[in-house]
């Protein structure tokens, strides 16, 4: 037999086994080959996350349970690549020991892929260099403080939000612009989260802080309220207020101001301007004229409410989530952030290990239905903020009324 006979029929075996194989189902063998770590498997996918459904922090429990709602409607849906997730999420009441033990938990026990959208400044500051001594993802937590963005040094580690001490330059920007000769006074909560806010409005202001800062006060999250905080306040003789607080004490700070008759310009935090838990509870006139920023599409805004988007987030809201407040952007948060981390899976693939979900999660360039127009979430391996654009809105009575341009573009 000629040699190029040999060569020919060799060829064909060849093409022969590689059709039998296929044939015989081997033909999964060449794509993509399936890697996990723990917490998934060709079924599910593990995810664990920790909130505060008790304590001084609980109106933020909304958030959690609201991506359990999400999660539901994933799973119904047939999941993320043919995987259910299995949502594992714990209560920590906002006690930062309490987040560890219950982050221990979940990964150590339950062997959770990640834990997802963690809330508050303290609770994660408590787990943040475990999780990446465990090289676990603490991914998209629900804090907006700067040091969530340091891949170089926590490179497990991701924010989702926009970062506090950007978002306090903001407030400072509109002051200047609108009332530079005015008076402050200030209250914040005294952690990492307080100070992360007011070193940004600070910043903002430049060489005025000294001149401009009246008084500054603190609170504690174990403190009963905040009334006393704000008496001194005014007495202090500042016509300009920024809140830094939780939503139960962003509340009590709004009725108070009305009861004692303080008409500041005043600036509230992001982080406590939902509509239902906060301005609701405060009660609506009280806080008419609060100016705070936003990211997301407000549920109370008139202008949302006939949108594609709206009507989408209103028909999940009502079959997946129907206990939950549609006056309550904790809710459009939630189910906006749980959209963050089915792309990131859905990217993911077969490849689900740790490591491989970090990576997609600094490779996202996209929007979302409820996101302000013009604000999207971009990451990069050295961009560990994905959302980085806000707009004011000042509070009417019944909703937020966005004005002026959108920061951060």
């Amino acid at each position: 037999m000629r040699q190029s006979q040999r060569r020919f029929l060799v060829k064909l075996g060849i093409v022969a086994t590689v059709a039998a194989i296929a044939a015989a189902g081997g033909g999964a063998a060449f794509a993509q080959a399936k890697k996990y770590d723990a917490g998934a498997n060709d079924r599910e996918i593990k995810i664990g996350h920790i909130g505060p459904y008790s304590g001084p922090a609980s109106a933020y429990g909304a958030i959690g349970k609201a991506i359990g709602a999400y999660f539901e409607k994933v799973n119904a849906e047939g999941g993320i690549n043919g995987r259910k997730i299995k949502y594992l999420t714990q209560d920590d009441g906002y006690n930062p020991a309490k987040t560890v033990e219950m982050t221990r938990k979940l990964v150590e026990e339950e062997e959770v892929l990640l834990v997802f959208n963690p809330l508050g400044t303290p609770p994660n500051s408590a787990i943040h260099k475990y999780m990446n001594q465990k090289k676990v993802p603490q991914l998209f937590v629900a804090t907006g403080a700067s040091k969530w963005g340091d891949p170089r040094n926590f490179p497990w580690t991701m924010g989702w939000q926009p970062n506090y001490f950007s978002e306090g330059r903001i407030y400072a920007s509109h002051l200047l612009e609108t009332k530079p000769n005015g008076r402050i006074g200030i209250l914040m909560q005294n952690d990492d989260y307080g100070k992360d806010y007011v070193n940004g409005f600070k910043a903002g202001l430049g060489d005025k802080a000294k001149s401009m800062i009246l008084s500054e006060v603190t609170y504690e999250v174990t403190d009963p309220t905040v009334d006393s905080q704000m008496v001194t306040l005014k007495a202090s003789g500042a016509d300009v207020f920024f809140n830094v607080t939780t939503p139960k004490f962003a509340a009590q700070a709004i009725r108070k101001a009305a009861e004692i008759g303080w008409n500041p310009v005043h600036y509230l935090n992001s982080v406590s301007n939902a509509a239902g838990s906060v301005m609701m509870a405060a009660g609506a006139q009280a806080g008419v004229g609060v100016i705070s920023a936003f990211y997301l599409k407000d549920p109370t805004d008139p202008q949302w409410q006939k949108s594609p988007e709206y009507a989408e987030w209103l028909a999940w809201m009502k079959k997946f989530h129907p206990q939950g407040d549609i006056k309550d952007n904790f809710n459009v948060y939630g189910y906006t952030v749980a959209q963050t981390l089915v792309q990131v899976l859905k990217q993911a693939g077969n490849d689900l290990t740790r490591a491989n979900v970090m990576r997609q999660a600094a490779s996202l360039d996209m929007t979302l239905p409820m996101l302000l127009p013009g604000v999207k979430i971009k990451t990069g391996p050295a961009d560990f903020f994905p959302i980085e654009q806000e707009q004011l809105a000042r509070w009417d009575g019944k909703t937020w009324v966005l004005f002026g341009k959108t920061y951060g573009q």
